[in-house]
């Protein structure tokens, strides 16, 4: 299984960026190659797999697969206690997605 990791872009050179996981800057960052994403400026959230950018995220979802790969870490050592890790999903019905919605003429029939 591969898993995405966000990762911050803190420099750029043509075709690469040299990102961080996070803000922490004690970190060494990392080569990422950007070809598939295209250039992207200093600031920038990425999703990366094997070194690779695959998709620009928003820093709000770059935290929240943050905070789920945190939940599985946890998980790992055992520590079920998760809940703040997931704090938009606390508390809040579970709602299907479109795609799984009856569609209007099914509810007529």
């Amino acid at each position: 299984m591969c898993m995405g990791i966000p990762m911050k872009v803190m420099s750029v050179t043509p075709g690469y960026a040299l990102c961080l996981r996070g803000d922490n800057p004690t970190d060494a960052p990392v080569s990422i190659d950007m070809k598939l994403v295209g250039e992207q400026t200093v600031g920038t959230w990425v999703l990366t797999f094997l070194d690779s950018a695959r998709e620009v995220l928003t820093e709000e979802k770059a935290n929240d697969i943050t905070n789920a790969l945190k939940a599985v870490e946890q998980a790992l050592f055992g520590n079920g206690d998760v809940d703040h890790l997931f704090a938009d999903l606390v508390n809040r019905e579970p709602e299907l997605p479109d795609h799984l919605k009856p569609k209007a003429s099914d509810k007529e029939n």
